[in-house]
Formats: C-alpha cells, sequence, structure tokens
C-alpha cells in the first residue's frame, strides 16, 4: 500500500511542469559537489520582511510645520532600515490613550528612496482624539508600534502615464510630498502639478520647499489656493477651487491621471469638478482621511435622527454598551475595550469590518463596502453610525 502511493506522489509530481527539471537539476548540484540544501521558511521571512505585520518606531526628530502641523520623524528601533513603501501609501500609529487602544493612519510624507526613517506630517483634527495628543504630548525618544505601510493610492506607471495632477486639501499634501520627492529623484519624463487648496496663510504646509522646488524644476507645477485670510503679497487664486478655474488650469483633462487627497468634503467637491470635466473615474484616485466629521448632512442620512441620540450597542455574547449615533462604531468600541484590527478608518480597507446581526447602520455613499460584504451584512465599523440598537458579531 505504502509503495502504490508512493508511486502516485511521484507521478503526480512529474506531471507538474519543471519538477522533473528541478529534480535534475538538484542531483547535478549534489553530484559536483555544492553546498546544497534546502532552506525551508526563506520566502517567509523575505516577505515578513518586506511587508511586516507590526514595526517598533522610535521618535528622532519633532518638526513643526505649521501653527496646527508638527512632522514626526521616525526610525526603527533596533536601527534597520525601515520596509521600502510607495509614495502615497500610509502607515496606521497605534496609541494608547486614557486606557483606550486605538489607532490612526498617517501618510508617510518622506522620500521612498530614504528608508532611514519615515516621515508622518499630522494636522490639528478638530475635536480629535489622537492628534492633540501627539502634537502637544509626544518628545523625542518616545517609542510606538505601526502597521508596516499599506495602501492603494500611488502611481502606477503602467497604468497612470506620467502626465499626473495632484488636487490637495490641507494636510492632504502629505502624499502629495512624498510623491514630488520620487518623480523628481527619478529618470522619468514626467510633469506633476499639484493643485493645493487651503484656508489660511499661516497654515500651509510645506510651502516654502514646495515653492523653491517649483522654481527650480520646470516639469513640476504648483497652484495654490486660499479660501478665506489672504495676506496682500499672496500670488496664488484666492477663494475655493470652481470649475472655471479648473478648467483654466487643465490642458486636455481627461487624459490626465488624477490624485485627490483632503478632508471629505473637499474630496467630493473636486471628484464632483473633475467628472464635470469629462474625466472618467479610473483616472481619479481619491484617498480619504478618516471618516465625515459630521455623517448627518451625507446622502442617505435619516433626517429624523439626531446626533446626540444614543443607542444600545451588543457585542455578540458579551456586554451591552452605550454609542453615540454620531459616532464611528469602531471608536465606541475601542472605547468600551474592543480593539478590531484597522487601517484606513475611511471604509476602504475592510479590516475593521463586523458582522451586523440586527439593527441598522449609516455608511456615508463614498465608503467602498464590498457587494459581498453588503450581502452577508458585514460593516466597516470605521464608518459606520449605529442609528438603532444593534447587535454585532466581532
Amino acid at each position: 500500500m505504502l509503495d502504490n502511493n508512493k508511486k502516485l506522489e511521484t507521478n503526480i509530481l512529474n506531471s507538474v511542469v519543471g519538477y522533473k527539471e528541478a529534480v535534475l537539476k538538484k542531483e547535478e548540484l549534489e553530484n559536483n559537489g555544492s553546498n546544497f540544501k534546502e532552506e525551508k521558511g526563506l520566502v517567509r521571512q523575505k516577505i515578513n520582511s518586506l511587508h511586516p505585520k507590526r514595526l517598533n518606531l522610535r521618535v528622532e526628530e519633532i518638526r513643526v510645520d505649521t501653527v496646527s502641523t508638527k512632522t514626526l520623524k521616525m526610525v526603527s528601533v533596533d536601527g534597520k532600515k525601515l520596509p521600502p513603501f510607495q509614495a502615497g501609501q500610509y502607515i496606521n500609529l497605534f496609541v494608547s490613550l486614557s486606557g483606550v487602544l486605538t489607532a490612526r493612519p498617517y501618510s508617510i510624507s518622506s522620500s521612498p528612496n530614504d528608508l532611514n526613517s519615515y516621515e508622518l506630517t499630522i494636522k490639528r483634527a478638530e475635536g480629535g482624539f489622537v492628534s492633540p495628543y501627539l502634537l502637544d504630548d509626544v518628545k523625542v525618544g518616545q517609542e510606538f508600534e505601526s502597521s508596516g505601510p499599506m495602501g492603494s493610492f500611488h502611481h502606477n506607471p503602467l497604468f497612470h502615464g506620467f502626465d499626473l495632477v495632484f488636487l490637495a486639501g490641507g494636510s492632504g499634501i502629505a502624499p502629495a510630498m512624498s510623491m514630488l520627492k520620487s518623480f523628481l529623484a527619478s529618470d522619468k519624463n514626467f510633469r506633476f502639478h499639484i493643485i493645493y487648496s487651503n484656508s489660511y496663510e499661516d497654515d500651509v504646509i510645506f510651502i516654502d520647499e514646495l515653492r523653491n522646488l517649483a522654481s527650480v524644476h520646470q516639469n513640476f507645477i504648483l497652484t495654490e489656493f486660499l479660501s478665506r485670510e489672504v495676506g496682500q503679497n499672496f500670488k496664488g487664486y484666492r477663494g475655493r477651487l470652481d470649475f472655471t478655474t479648473l478648467q483654466t488650469l487643465l490642458q486636455n483633462a481627461p487624459s490626465k491621471m488624477y490624485y485627490v487627497c483632503g478632508p471629505t468634503p473637499f474630496n467630493e467637491h473636486v471628484g464632483k469638478l473633475l467628472s464635470e470635466l469629462g474625466v472618467k473615474s479610473g483616472r481619479i484616485l481619491i484617498e480619504s482621511n478618516g471618516p465625515p466629521p459630521r455623517p448627518d448632512i451625507m446622502e442617505g442620512w435619516p433626517n429624523s435622527i439626531l446626533l446626540t441620540k444614543e443607542v444600545k450597542v451588543k457585542v455578540g455574547d458579551h456586554q451591552t454598551f452605550q454609542a453615540k449615533v454620531g459616532e464611528p462604531l469602531l471608536n465606541s468600541l475601542e472605547r468600551n475595550g474592543y480593539f478590531t484590527e484597522n487601517a484606513c478608518r475611511s471604509g476602504e480597507c475592510s479590516l475593521c469590518r463586523v458582522k451586523l446581526k440586527s439593527g441598522e447602520v449609516f455608511s456615508p455613499p463614498e465608503a467602498k463596502i464590498r457587494k459581498s460584504d453588503k450581502k452577508f451584512g458585514w460593516i466597516h465599523s470605521c464608518v459606520a453610525f449605529p442609528v438603532t440598537d444593534i447587535e454585532i458579531q466581532l
């Protein structure tokens, strides 16, 4: 019986394309005295080194960028180089505050050509839980755990081409800066146009560096917008980006590739303008900066539900707790001691999904929830706002 099984196994292996040749090559190396031996697990080790699930980082430097923004320069605790990343990607930074274990995604603003450190550019979020701590309390030498680099918001030369436009709002300039540094260090014949919108002149991140780079690189164009307080020496556009101005700035708009990153209202506004210019959705990449701050102004929100309302959340056979209607379910779970793996916190990556057993939640239209998740009752807790009592399964 054993002989028959061995023969069957041999026959199956011999039917695999390339197996016989590999065996002959192995025998040749052994017969010629080569130091040949099987090394198991090397592929997995290599994958883990390039795409680690967790990193241990230390704050090496803190730079003040504007009145509301700082850049944290993070290095590996063990002194080794950090894993490679593509310009535009982010890491998820884990933080424990007031007994709550949570995480926030921050785009890497430094060049992917320098793996000695990751630079995270962090802007104070109004009513934020984590950003005030990172800006006000973190000191040089402090250590954090993070995810490895992740995200699909990056340049793909095979499909995107090299006529590129980045529309950034506020701290959405962080991934644009990483892309810009990457392009300027390459030998590709690219054209990179950053259209940068802000509210106040004293709160424009990286503006001196951007202006300097635009003055010395003909293939990099910088266009500035300020919507509120504007000084007399400001040479950019005043007011909000509109269709007419965007049409003037972009010649042959449908043929370019667009990257959009900023607050949710900015992303929606820019996406609509590009659509009106005839740009197909496949030529637009949008990176969201978290859930909408006001779900009640989003399309589809039930008008009868006030943000001040509280509902009950039952977690399987575990506890039941009160949750605010206007707060993402993920935040409520973390506050009550449940840590759910997460990354983007904007509805894209699906790591934080949980099973909705009963009740109703609201998710904004731009949340990228897969059809299969909707069909089988999975919700992305980072952009799910409970509007009735619910029961979930983690």
